[in-house]
């Protein structure tokens, strides 16, 4: 009597276990393989892999300057003077 009534104690834990268990299980069920969703999209990664490459080789690296950080396209959309960085 003792044990089911520890058992009773912790009837709620249970529950959340077995809910959680077949929630779990479930999903895993359900969800897309992750070859499928390889095999969906393989054209977009294709086609962004094949821009990125000829982004690369055409345009090169661009080494850290004042234009790759952007602080002169910030400026201009600030509307400030392109000089007035200098002072600051």
């Amino acid at each position: 009597m003792e044990i089911q009534a520890r058992l009773m104690e912790y009837r709620f834990h249970f529950m959340v276990a077995i809910m959680v268990s077949v929630i779990v299980a479930s999903l895993l069920y359900a969800a897309p393989r992750i070859v499928n969703i390889l095999a969906y999209f393989w054209p977009l990664f294709a086609s962004t892999a094949a821009f990125l490459a000829v982004a690369i080789t055409f345009g090169g690296f661009q080494q850290l300057s004042e234009e790759a950080t952007g602080e002169r396209l910030m400026d201009y959309v600030a509307g400030r003077p392109e000089d007035s960085h200098k002072y600051d």
